[in-house]
């Protein structure tokens, strides 16, 4: 049978061949014929499905570099991380976390990542700055952002740009310490006027878990506001002061330390999370460019295997009309 489908193939492509009419023959041999063309088109198709293969290759080895170079920097910024949590863990045991508290004034501070390439942490810290935004919002309250990070920026000031008051980027450029978030925190306490500043980042959990976290420090006259009226702080008045300050310096240099000791931990914490998010996206992206890569073998064998059996039949075809 599959003979017997090879001869009649055969005839059929020599049908010109054996022409009676040599007029047709040389009309045959100056139109150009459709075969050139489907072979083109089988090596045009196996040659961009190997440049597609070349380029999924390539890929692969950015993003496994990628993956390499975050878990580097994750393990030497989490160590940091995890010992910084002992600084503002006094100031939550003396003045409380407040998050509910409802003042007039608030400043929401993002702290988000300058790159992209890790998975939604940057999205997840917008979202909950704009909820925040949304659930403090009234007709006698002011509500304000300080943004860190170019991927907050980007995304804020497309619906709330008349609301950001102040902006910092290339936070990672150098490697963070504890002066330069001082400093850093130092120039929003003097450019921003606020009841409440309310932070906004990413506590690591782990390498593929983060957890959104807002941090809310007071202002020295709502804790002492609070501290009389005997809410929350109202154990504030039981710790004596010594020196020659008064109760409201004390409360300014508190607020001051505070705000600069929570600005360390939550970027160093929002920093891991980057890594480890970015670790765990390229290590994604490198298993589905193997995927992809195996699917484009698969099918440049195919096509290779369907052009050699193409020509193969043409050439048995050719050789049994020949015979014939």
């Amino acid at each position: 049978m599959a003979m017997a489908a090879l001869r009649r193939e055969g005839r059929r492509f020599a049908t010109p061949l054996i022409s009676p009419n040599p007029t047709n023959v040389l009309r045959s041999s100056l139109i150009p014929s459709e075969e050139p063309v489907l072979s083109g088109v089988r090596c045009i198709s196996t040659q961009v499905v190997r440049n597609r293969m070349k380029s999924v290759k390539n890929i692969q080895k950015i993003t496994k570099a990628m993956k390499m170079v975050a878990a580097s920097k994750l393990r030497a910024i989490q160590t940091r991380a995890e010992n910084s949590r002992g600084l503002w863990q006094p100031f939550t045991a003396l003045l409380g976390d407040t998050p509910s508290i409802d003042v007039k004034k608030n400043v929401i501070v993002t702290i988000s990542a300058d790159k992209g390439l890790c998975g939604g942490i940057n999205s997840t810290s917008v979202k909950i700055s704009r909820a925040m935004h949304k659930l403090n919002s009234g007709p006698d309250k002011e509500n304000k952002y300080v943004v860190l990070g170019e991927k907050a920026k980007a995304q804020l000031v497309r619906d709330s740009k008349k609301d950001i008051e102040l902006v910092m980027t290339e936070l990672q450029k150098n490697p963070l310490n504890y002066t330069q978030v001082s400093v850093m925190a130092d120039d929003i306490l003097k450019n921003v006027e606020f009841d409440a500043l309310r932070i906004v980042y990413n506590k690591f959990q782990s390498v593929v878990s983060f957890l959104p976290t807002v941090s809310t420090v007071l202002s020295p006259e709502v804790v002492e506001r609070e501290a009389e009226s005997g809410g929350k702080l109202g154990d504030l008045d039981l710790y004596e002061i010594e020196g020659a300050e008064t109760k409201a310096e004390v409360l300014q240099n508190l607020t001051e330390f505070q705000f600069s000791c929570m600005m360390y931990n939550a970027v160093l914490e929002n920093a891991t999370s980057e890594q480890g998010a970015r670790m765990s996206a390229m290590d994604s992206s490198s298993r589905n460019a193997g995927d992809m890569l195996d699917r484009l073998t698969l099918t440049y064998n195919r096509t290779r295997q369907a052009s050699i059996t193409t020509e193969l039949i043409e050439i048995i075809s050719g050789a049994s009309a020949l015979e014939g």
